[in-house]
C-alpha cells in the first residue's frame, strides 16, 4: 500500500523533466497579491515556455501529396522554430534572479524543444528528417541564450562557489553553448568572480567559440568599470589591436573579439581612460585587412567598438580630461557623415599599410560599417549633457537631397542620440515625438498619420515614408528610456497610440511605400520602448500587444522581430514582478547595448550586432518591489502607502498612495514612504537621511514588516473595511463603552489573562445591577487597553480607578498612589505634553486622556466634600500650627500632598496675615508657585471667613 500511495503522488522522472519549463521557482504567492484578479501570469509562463513541442496546424489540401503534406509541415515548423528559439530571452528577464540553488545539486537547464505535433494524430514533426533543408548550427545561438536565462534565475545572494561552476559543466559536447551561456549569467550576477583564475584558463584555451564569448562578457560584467588589471589582460589576449606590435599573432575568431571589445568597456565604464579610449577611437574605423583577415561582420565589430568608447567616456560630455588632442566628438562625427580617413593612428599602422584582398575602400570611411558605433557613442558621451552643439549635428537632415545620403535605419539612431543628449528636454507627448521630424517630411510622409499624397514630383515617397517611421521610432525609443521603469501614465499613452498606429499602418495600402520590413522594425522598436516604461508592472494593454505579436508567425515575422517581441514581454513581467530598469548612466549603457534597434534577420545573424549583448539588460535591473508582510503570521499581505515625492523642475513636492506590493519609483526622485492606517501601524522610512537602509530592505525581496492593529482585518479579507471590529462595535474613542461587549474581545486578543478578566470583571451578575457603572468602566478600560494595543497598562488604570474609590470612602491611609496619579495629571497638563499632541494629534497615548479628567473631578469632589464636612477645621488648626484631630490625618494629608499647600513655617513667611483680598492673597503666594485651583480652598481660612467657601 506504502508503495502505491508514494507511486500515485510522486511523479515519474519523465513526467517531471517535461513539467519543468524553467519557471516553477517564482514565487507564486507575492505575484499572487500583485495581479489577483487574472491569470496574467500564467498566460506569460504559457508564452514564454520552450520545453513543449509547438503545435503545427496545417491543413492538407485534396490535391498536396503525402510527401509535400511532410514538407508543408515542416517548413511551418521551421517557422514555428524561430519564435522558440529566441523564448529563453524572454524567459531569463521573466524569472530574473528569482531561485536559490542547492549547492549539492546542478542547476536543471530546460530542454530547448525545436519539435512540432500534428493534429488531430498528434503525430511528432521533427526538423531532422531530411526532407527540407535546415540552416546549419541553427540552434547553437538558441541554446546559448537558454544557458543565459537558466543562469539568470540564480539570485545574486546565493551561496555558490567555484567547484559548484565546474561541477555544472556538462559532460556532454552538444551542451556546450548552453554551458557557454551559464557562464555568461554567472557574471551578469555577481557570481563569476569566484570562479578560480585556473578554471577561467582552463575554458578559454579550450578553443570553444561561444564559452569564450560568455566568458570574456561574464567576467567584465562581474567586475563593471572596475578597471581591474587581471581582466583587462585577459581580455587585451582577444583583442590584437590591444597587443604589442611584436607580439604574436593569435588566431581569435571575430564573435570573441567583439565581446572583448564590448568588456573592455565594460570593465572601463566611466573611467575616461586615455589609452582605451584612443584604441577604441581608432577599432570603430578600423578598414579591412591585412589580406583577407577582417572582412565579415564588420559592423558589429565597430558598433561594439563604438558602444566600448562610450562605455569609457559615459557622461563625460567635453570634460575628457587630456584627450582634447584625441579630437574624440570631431573624429566620431567624421566616422557618423564620412569623409576621407584620417591618418590611422597609434602601434598597428603597420599592418594597415597591406590592402584587404577581399574589399577595396580606398581612403574614404566606410559610413555603412562605422556610423552606428560612433552615433551611440557620441550619445553614451554626451549623455543627459544637453549639449546643443553636439544634439545639432545629430538632427535629421531637412532637405531630400541630404536626405538620400542617409540610411533610414541611421536616422532612428540619430535621432535616439540626439534625445538621449538632450535628455531634459525628452517629453511624453504626441507633439514631441512629432517635433523630431524635419518639417518636409512631415510634410509629404505617406505613412502614419498622413491621409493625403505629396503634391511634388522631385520627392521621393519611398524615403520619406522610410525617414518618417524610423525617425518617430528612434524618438519613442528616447522616450522609452528617459521613463523607463517609471510607469508614466503619459509616457504610456503616448508610445501606445504609436504602437496602435504602426500596427494600422502595417495593414493599410501604404504599407509598402515603407516597406514591411521597415514598419515592423519600427513597430517592434515601439513595443519595446512601451514595455521599458512599464518594466515589472505587468501592464495587461501591452501584455495583450505582445501576445498579438507572439501569434503573429510567417511572412516579415523573422527570428530577429520575435527576439524583440518576446524581449518586451519579458521586460514587462522583469523578475516576476519584482524589478524594474534604472535611468542611471550605466543603466541606459547597458540598455543600449541590450535593447540595440538592429535585430537579426536568423538565429546565427550577428553581422550588425552581437545576440549575447541582448542579456546586458541585467546590468539596468534593479530590485523596487516593496512587499510587506505581517509581523504575526510571517505572509505578504496589503498594506496602503504614502509615498512623497521630492520635487524637481517638472513638478512641486507631491504625495500618492499605492498599495503595496508594488514597485516603487527610482529611489532618487523619493523624499518619504510612509505605511499609512488605519489597519497598519503607522511606519515612516525617512530618504532624506539618505536610501541605503531602503536598499538594502528592497534587495532582500522587498520585505518591509508591518503590524496589523487590533480589530482590524487585512485588505485581503476586508478589502472595503466593513468586516472590521472596529467598524462593527464602537468607534474610535467613542464614549458608549457600552456597544462593546466583553465577548468580542476574542476578536482582539488571545492573552488568558486578558480574557479571564473580561470574564470576571466586565460581565455583571444580575444580584450586581447596582455596579453596573463599575462594569462598564471596566470594559471601557479594557477596550481601550486592546484597540491601543497597550494592554500593560490595565493594571495601571485599575490601581488609579480603585486609590480613587479609596478616597471615595475616606478609607486612604497613605499618599503614595495619590502622588502617583498627581505625576500623571502633572505629565497630561504640561505644556511639552500639549505641545507634542498638537503636532501629532494621531500619536498613540499609553493612557486614554478622557479617563483621568474623570479620576481628577473624582478626587476633586472627595477632597472638597471632606473640607465642607468637618476638614476645614482640621485644615485650620494645621495651617495655624496646632495639633489636628488624629482621625483626619489620613485625608488631610491626602489634601495637602494633591493640591500642593505649603508648610506652615513657608507660610508664616511669606508675611500672609492682614490680607483682606483674594488678589492680595494671589501676589503674596507667588513665589511660593501654589496652583490657583489649591487657594481657591484655602482663602476662606486665610482671610479669615470660613462660612464663605464657595466650592
Amino acid at each position: 500500500t506504502d508503495t502505491q500511495v508514494l507511486s500515485s503522488e510522486v511523479p515519474s522522472t519523465t513526467e517531471s523533466e517535461e513539467e519543468d519549463d524553467g519557471m516553477n521557482d517564482m514565487n507564486q504567492e507575492v505575484m499572487s497579491l500583485i495581479w489577483s484578479e487574472d491569470l496574467r501570469v500564467q498566460e506569460v509562463r504559457k508564452l514564454l515556455q520552450s520545453a513543449h513541442p509547438v503545435r503545427v496546424n496545417v491543413v492538407q489540401m485534396p490535391e498536396v501529396s503525402d510527401h509535400e503534406y511532410i514538407e508543408e509541415k515542416e517548413n511551418r515548423l521551421l517557422q514555428l522554430c524561430q519564435r522558440t528559439m529566441v523564448l529563453p530571452l524572454g524567459r531569463g528577464m521573466f524569472t530574473l534572479f528569482s531561485h536559490h540553488p542547492v549547492p549539492t545539486e546542478p542547476l536543471p537547464i530546460p530542454k530547448l524543444n525545436l519539435t512540432g505535433r500534428a493534429p488531430p494524430r498528434n503525430t511528432t514533426v521533427d526538423l531532422n528528417s531530411g526532407n527540407i533543408d535546415v540552416p546549419p548550427n541553427m540552434a547553437c545561438w538558441a541554446n546559448f541564450h537558454n544557458g543565459v536565462a537558466a543562469g539568470l534565475k540564480i539570485a545574486p545572494a546565493s551561496q555558490i562557489d567555484s567547484a559548484w561552476i565546474v561541477y555544472n559543466k556538462p559532460k556532454n559536447a552538444e551542451l556546450a553553448n548552453e554551458y557557454a551561456g551559464f557562464l555568461m549569467a554567472l557574471g551578469l550576477n555577481g557570481h563569476l568572480t569566484k570562479l578560480a583564475t585556473l578554471n577561467i584558463h582552463d575554458y578559454l584555451t579550450k578553443g570553444h567559440e561561444m564559452t569564450s564569448i560568455g566568458l570574456l562578457l561574464g567576467v567584465s560584467a562581474a567586475k563593471l568599470g572596475t578597471m581591474d588589471m587581471s581582466i583587462t589582460r585577459l581580455l587585451s589576449i582577444h583583442i590584437p589591436a590591444l597587443l604589442p606590435p611584436t607580439s604574436t599573432e593569435l588566431d581569435v575568431p571575430h564573435n570573441v573579439q567583439v565581446a572583448a571589445v564590448t568588456g573592455i568597456g565594460l570593465v572601463y565604464q566611466g573611467t575616461a581612460h586615455r589609452h582605451t579610449a584612443e584604441v577604441l577611437l581608432s577599432e570603430i574605423g578600423r578598414p579591412p585587412g591585412p589580406e583577407m583577415e577582417y572582412c565579415t561582420d564588420r559592423e558589429s565589430y565597430s558598433l561594439a567598438a563604438g558602444l566600448a568608447l562610450g562605455m569609457v567616456c559615459l557622461g563625460h560630455g567635453s570634460n575628457l580630461i587630456g584627450m582634447s588632442d584625441l579630437n574624440v566628438p570631431e573624429q566620431l562625427y567624421q566616422y557618423m557623415v564620412g569623409g576621407h580617413r584620417r591618418f590611422q593612428a597609434g602601434m598597428h599602422r603597420e599592418k594597415h599599410k597591406s590592402p584587404s584582398y577581399q574589399i577595396k575602400e580606398g581612403d574614404t570611411i566606410n559610413v555603412d560599417v562605422t556610423c552606428p558605433g560612433a552615433t551611440l557613442a557620441l550619445a553614451m558621451i554626451y549623455l543627459k549633457t544637453n549639449n546643443r552643439s553636439i544634439a545639432d549635428w545629430l538632427r535629421a537632415p531637412d532637405t531630400m537631397y541630404l536626405l538620400d545620403f542617409v540610411k533610414p535605419e541611421f536616422l532612428l539612431l540619430r535621432t535616439l542620440a540626439r534625445c538621449l543628449i538632450l535628455w531634459d528636454d525628452i517629453l511624453p507627448s504626441s507633439k514631441w515625438i512629432d517635433s523630431n521630424v524635419p518639417q518636409i517630411v512631415r510634410e509629404n510622409s505617406v505613412s502614419l498619420h498622413a491621409t493625403e499624397m505629396p503634391s511634388s514630383e522631385d520627392l521621393n515617397l519611398e524615403t520619406l515614408a522610410q525617414a518618417h517611421v524610423y525617425i518617430t521610432a528612434g524618438a519613442c525609443l528616447s522616450l522609452g528610456f528617459r521613463f523607463a521603469g517609471s510607469e508614466n501614465l503619459a509616457a504610456f499613452n503616448c508610445l501606445y497610440t504609436f504602437a496602435k498606429d504602426f500596427m494600422k499602418c502595417l495593414s493599410s495600402a501604404t504599407a509598402s511605400i515603407a516597406g514591411h520590413y521597415n514598419l515592423e522594425t519600427c513597430l517592434s522598436v515601439v513595443l519595446l520602448s512601451l514595455a521599458m516604461v512599464m518594466a515589472g508592472s505587468g501592464n495587461l494593454k501591452v501584455l495583450q500587444l505582445c501576445r498579438f505579436m507572439h501569434k503573429k508567425t510567417g511572412g516579415e515575422m523573422n527570428y530577429g522581430f520575435h527576439m524583440a517581441h518576446h524581449m518586451a514581454l519579458g521586460l514587462l513581467f522583469l523578475g516576476g514582478g519584482r524589478y524594474s530598469l534604472s535611468t542611471s548612466n550605466s543603466s541606459i549603457a547597458a540598455l543600449l547595448c541590450a535593447l540595440y534597434p538592429h535585430f537579426p534577420v536568423h538565429s546565427t545573424d550577428n553581422r550588425y550586432h552581437l545576440q549575447a549583448l541582448r542579456h546586458l539588460y541585467v546590468l539596468a535591473a534593479e530590485p523596487r518591489l516593496l512587499v510587506p508582510v505581517d509581523v504575526d503570521t510571517v505572509t505578504p499581505c496589503y498594506s496602503l502607502l504614502e509615498v512623497t515625492y521630492k520635487g524637481t523642475q517638472w513638478y512641486e513636492e507631491t504625495t500618492e498612495e499605492l498599495m503595496a506590493p508594488t514597485l516603487l519609483p527610482e529611489l532618487h526622485l523619493l523624499k518619504q514612504i510612509r505605511v499609512k492606517g488605519p489597519r497598519y501601524w503607522e511606519l515612516l522610512i525617512d530618504l532624506s537621511k539618505g536610501v541605503h537602509h531602503l536598499k538594502s530592505i528592497l534587495s532582500k525581496d522587498g520585505v518591509l514588516y508591518v503590524k496589523l492593529r487590533a480589530g482590524q482585518l487585512s485588505y485581503k479579507e476586508d478589502p472595503m473595511g466593513w468586516r472590521s471590529l472596529l467598524a462593527q462595535t464602537v468607534t474610535h474613542r467613542n464614549a458608549d463603552a457600552r456597544a462593546f461587549k466583553p465577548e468580542a474581545i476574542s476578536a482582539f486578543t488571545s492573552d488568558p489573562a486578558l480574557l479571564s478578566f473580561a470574564d470576571y470583571f466586565c460581565k455583571p451578575a444580575t444580584s450586581m445591577k447596582k455596579k453596573l457603572e463599575v462594569f462598564d468602566l471596566f470594559s471601557s478600560i479594557l477596550y481601550e487597553c486592546v484597540a491601543q494595543e497597550n494592554p500593560e497598562m490595565l493594571p495601571a488604570y485599575i490601581a488609579i480607578d480603585q486609590a480613587v474609590r479609596r478616597l471615595e470612602r475616606r478609607e486612604m491611609s497613605e499618599t503614595f498612589d495619590l502622588w502617583q496619579i498627581k505625576l500623571v495629571l502633572e505629565f497630561f497638563n504640561s505644556r511639552s505634553h500639549q505641545e507634542r499632541v498638537r503636532k501629532d494629534p494621531h500619536r498613540g497615548l499609553f493612557m486614554n486622556s478622557e479617563f483621568l479628567p474623570v479620576m481628577k473631578c473624582s478626587i476633586d469632589n472627595a477632597l472638597d466634600q471632606w473640607l465642607q464636612a468637618g476638614g476645614d477645621v482640621c485644615l485650620h488648626s494645621y495651617l495655624s500650627g496646632q495639633p489636628a484631630d488624629e482621625s483626619q490625618l489620613g485625608l488631610l494629608a491626602c489634601f495637602l500632598v494633591y493640591h500642593s499647600v505649603p508648610t506652615p513655617g513657608q507660610l508664616l513667611a511669606g508675611g500672609l496675615e492682614g490680607s483682606t483680598s483674594f488678589s492680595e492673597l494671589l501676589l503674596k503666594f507667588k513665589p511660593l508657585k501654589l496652583p490657583v485651583r489649591a487657594l481657591l480652598r484655602l482663602a476662606p481660612l486665610l482671610l479669615g471667613n470660613p462660612q464663605s467657601m464657595v466650592l
